[in-house]
């Protein structure tokens, strides 16, 4: 039989949601510091094969998840492109800012694949040692995301430098997110190649996008790595990730060619039944607070999602990533009751 997490983006309606968390493997667990205190730099951490492997696996080990996500950072595809990337203790990403046309030439997606191998190295052991029952994500920074990094220099609040760049000089700014494209395919393709059975496109800043230039930096880009993924690896489901796009969600899912979508906290559930869940499987959205609380909170909430999207394709999950102030037990208690079915 299939594993859960396959039937249901097929479009199979379980009793039992499957249930994978974002940021599964990360600061909230003691294994997990564990080794991120031996790794040297973030980036290290993503680039050694057995470290990645290892702190991808140990939620699966401790949690029994219906899935794994493969342990990385959507900045790797800067990072192969030729961009300087590091991250800074305690401050988060940091890039050497691309802002002009001149900037972008010496960026080359015809090295990412080579500067990843040890990703995809990560990617091959992981699906090795998972069991049988369990299915392995890979995953990429959607390009609007990642070029919001590229060109601010790291994270941002109000997204100013890369605005101002694609509504002063929408063509240079469609030149760097071609290359965004072609790169983020590149990547998730040799993914699949070396095992990843699913993918994941995260578009974590879609929000910070009027209608108009949503569609154009959102929606279009990822339909075209959709696409391409599609011509490559037709039987491989896509799971895509517009956090906060709101209405243009339901426009997301019509057009983009996704199998999933991963609802932000902020979607009214209701809404996704009659607009999002009878075309595409739906996955989140579990507040990561209320996880954090656990308790009657978290179990009303819990109890409130399970009902509500039952009708159709559902894959249990939060509305963002874990938070590192979530207790280990906490994600014992919201695995045991998703799969309470009494």
């Amino acid at each position: 039989m299939a594993k859960k997490l396959l039937r249901v983006l097929a479009g199979e309606r379980l009793d039992t949601p499957p249930i994978w968390l974002m940021r599964q493997a990360g600061r909230y667990l003691p294994e997990y510091r564990e080794v991120r205190a031996k790794a040297g730099t973030f980036l290290d951490l993503c680039y050694q094969p057995e470290l990645a492997t290892e702190v991808t696996l140990q939620p699966i080990r401790r949690f029994g998840f219906d899935a794994a996500i493969l342990f990385s950072d959507i900045l790797v595809v800067p990072d192969g492109l030729g961009q300087q990337v590091w991250f800074q203790e305690g401050e988060g990403p940091k890039l050497t800012p691309v802002r002009t046309a001149a900037d972008l030439k010496p960026l080359a997606p015809d090295r990412v694949v080579a500067h990843l191998g040890p990703v995809y190295e990560a990617v091959g052991r992981i699906r090795a040692a998972l069991p049988d029952e369990v299915t392995l994500i890979g995953f990429a920074g959607a390009p609007w995301t990642v070029a919001t990094y590229m060109v601010e220099g790291g994270s941002s609040r109000d997204f100013l430098h890369a605005k101002g760049w694609l509504y002063r000089e929408p063509s240079s700014f469609r030149e760097l997110m071609q290359k965004l494209v072609e790169a983020t395919v590149r990547h998730l393709s040799a993914q699949v190649e070396a095992g990843a059975e699913v993918l994941q496109l995260f578009d974590t800043w879609a929000s910070a996008l009027p209608e108009a230039a949503f569609r154009e930096w959102v929606i279009e880009p990822t339909r075209a790595i959709v696409g391409e993924l599609k011509g490559k690896h037709p039987a491989v489901p896509i799971i895509g990730f517009p956090r906060g796009a709101g209405l243009l969600y339901r426009d997301y899912v019509a057009e983009t060619g996704v199998d999933a979508v991963s609802l932000d906290t902020s979607l009214p559930l209701g809404w996704v039944v009659d607009e999002l869940q009878q075309h595409v499987a739906v996955q989140g959205n579990l507040d990561p607070a209320a996880l954090v609380a656990g308790g009657k909170a978290m179990q009303d909430a819990i109890a409130n999602i399970k009902q509500t999207l039952a009708g159709g394709p559902h894959v249990f999950n939060l509305g963002h990533g874990i938070v590192p102030q979530t207790p280990p037990e906490h994600v014992a208690d919201l695995v045991a009751a998703v799969r309470d079915v009494r």
